[in-house]
């Protein structure tokens, strides 16, 4: 009761006189001027970090941009030559370029912008560390909950940064092979060798096999007879590797001359022998094919035959038997025998010969 007595006295409107409304507003004006620096001094330091802020997060950004352009170039003044084809394509340097300025570009943001931010709260004096303490509590718990994005995200970081791999190679991440059609910071998109595209996301990658950097080997097997003379088909071997490193586009995507290794292998009719030629990378292939042409081309006009490898022991089946096809002999094969006499049809009295009995015939007496 008195305090419901209490608000209703303090509710009742009360009759404001000159006096008292001259009295406020000299209050009132008393504390702005008391106040108006301070508050000019807080609006100016906050307009200054402001501007601060803008300014040098558009110089970073700008510089980020201009160094990926220069990247860009360097790669485009370097493609279609062998320097280029050893280091990576134009299109593997302008997306690994993309997104490494991608990545910088929202770090420096987040940084400068996040850093004016906790200045501006400083200057109008409100306290940090309860802000920052729930701020450290949600991220542990952002981070936990989205482990799998977090995970995936600075994987795909690390492996532009150190450029494990880029678009246009051929890899083996494990859970998928084949060539390199998209990198991103979360899912890097692979085309398999029936067309197919795996999405793969990159902290799932455990490992990963390049089959596009460095060079690569193109290796075969030449089998010749046994009979054959094995410096003759190392010469012939070898000028076809001479005359493929003259020509083009072989004279690029050929880094060492073609090798002839020696036997691989000698059967008692054939011989293998083994050569191998250090190429471009993603071109042994190719290479591979290619030499084989020239290879068979050369062996005929030399009058070198090849012939075809010899079976697996493993494959190979047992010969028949001979004997298995002929049948087991039977007493019904001689027509003397009581066998033969017992399942003969006896005559009727007409003459002509009765119908086979269809009953069990006697035992044969002893």
């Amino acid at each position: 009761m008195f305090w419901s007595a209490a608000l209703a006295a303090d509710s009742t409107p009360r009759p404001t006189t000159l006096d008292d409304a001259q009295k406020s507003a000299t209050n009132a004006a008393g504390w702005v001027e008391e106040n108006w620096s301070t508050w000019l001094g807080i609006g100016l330091r906050i307009a200054l970090i402001l501007i601060i802020a803008f300014v040098l997060r558009s110089v970073v950004r700008r510089a980020i941009t201009k160094l990926i352009e220069r990247m860009n170039r360097t790669a485009q003044a370097v493609d279609g030559t062998a320097l280029g084809g050893l280091l990576v394509n134009v299109e593997r340097r302008r997306q690994r370029s993309a997104a490494i300025g991608s990545v910088l570009r929202s770090v420096a943001s987040f940084l400068i912008m996040g850093t004016a931010a906790l200045m501006i709260l400083s200057a109008l004096e409100i306290n940090l560390a309860p802000l920052l303490a729930s701020a450290g509590v949600a991220g542990v718990a952002i981070g936990f909950g989205a482990r799998n994005l977090v995970t995936d995200f600075l994987s795909g970081v690390f492996m532009i940064l150190e450029d494990q791999y880029g678009v246009g190679d051929t890899v083996d991440a494990g859970v998928a092979s084949g060539e390199v059609i998209e990198v991103g910071l979360r899912v890097t998109k692979l085309r398999g060798d029936s067309g197919e595209i795996w999405y793969v996301r990159n902290g799932e990658v455990k490992r990963i096999g390049n089959l596009s950097q460095g060079w690569a080997t193109a290796g075969l097997n030449v089998q010749v007879r046994a009979e054959e003379d094995l410096d003759q088909v190392r010469s012939v071997i070898t000028q076809v590797g001479v005359d493929m490193a003259k020509e083009e586009p072989w004279n690029e995507r050929l880094w060492e001359p073609i090798e002839v290794l020696g036997l691989d292998a000698v059967y008692l009719d054939s011989m293998v022998v083994r050569v191998s030629a250090r190429t471009m990378p993603g071109k042994a292939l190719g290479v591979e094919r290619e030499l084989r042409w020239r290879i068979k081309k050369a062996l005929n006009e030399a009058g070198i035959e090849l012939v075809g490898r010899p079976l697996d022991p493993e494959l190979q089946t047992d010969a028949a038997d001979p004997a298995a096809a002929t049948a087991a002999p039977s007493a019904l094969a001689n027509p003397d025998s009581p066998q033969s006499m017992a399942a003969s049809p006896i005559a009727s009295a007409g003459g002509a010969p009765a119908a086979p009995s269809s009953t069990v015939p006697p035992p044969i007496q002893k």
